[in-house]
C-alpha cells in the first residue's frame, strides 16, 4: 500500500456519507458534509504541493467548521432568524458525529489542576503559568477542548 491510502479514513468516511445523505435527499447532512470536505480540498491544496490530511488533521478542519456553523447560528439568534439558526446548529450536529468526545468539565478541571502542579514543580507561579499550562492542558485535551474554556479555568485556578 501506498502512504497516502493509510492516511485519512477519516475523509472516506465523510464522502460514504455524503453518498448516503444524497441518496436519502438530506439536504443538511449534505449541504454540511460538502461544506467540510470542501474546507479539507482547500486544506489539501492550500501549500506549495498537494498534501492528503491525516485524520488528525482532518479532525482540525472539522473543528473548525463545526465552530463556523456555531458562530452562524449565534448570529441569526442575535437577528432574529430562528428559521435558520436551526438550520445551522443542524449542520454543526452532522459534523460534531465525526469528532471525538470532547472532555467533561470535571476531566478538564483534572487536567487543569495536573498541568498547574507541573508548572509549579518548575519554578512557575501564579499568572507567569499562564500561558505554559494552557498550552499543555491543550495538547493533552485534544483538537475538541474550547480553548476560551480552558483559559478560564486555567485562569481562575491560578487566581484563586
Amino acid at each position: 500500500m501506498d502512504g497516502n491510502s493509510l492516511k485519512s479514513q477519516l475523509k472516506s468516511e465523510l464522502h460514504a456519507a455524503l453518498t448516503a445523505a444524497m441518496k436519502a435527499r438530506d439536504e443538511v447532512s449534505m449541504s454540511a458534509l460538502r461544506q467540510a470536505l470542501s474546507a479539507i480540498a482547500v486544506a489539501e491544496t492550500a501549500g506549495d504541493e498537494l498534501v492528503v490530511l491525516s485524520d488528525e488533521q482532518v479532525i482540525a478542519v472539522l473543528v473548525v467548521e463545526a465552530r463556523k456553523h456555531h458562530e452562524t447560528a449565534d448570529a441569526f439568534e442575535t437577528a432574529g432568524r430562528p428559521d435558520r439558526v436551526a438550520r445551522a446548529r443542524a449542520e454543526a450536529a452532522v459534523l460534531e458525529v465525526y469528532l471525538p468526545k470532547a472532555l467533561s468539565d470535571e476531566e478538564l478541571a483534572g487536567l487543569v489542576k495536573e498541568e498547574i502542579a507541573t508548572a509549579a514543580a518548575a519554578g512557575l507561579e501564579g499568572m507567569k503559568a499562564m500561558g505554559k499550562v494552557i498550552a499543555a492542558v491543550r495538547a493533552r485535551a485534544g483538537a475538541t477542548a474550547d480553548g476560551t474554556k480552558i483559559a478560564n479555568l486555567v485562569k481562575a485556578a491560578l487566581v484563586g
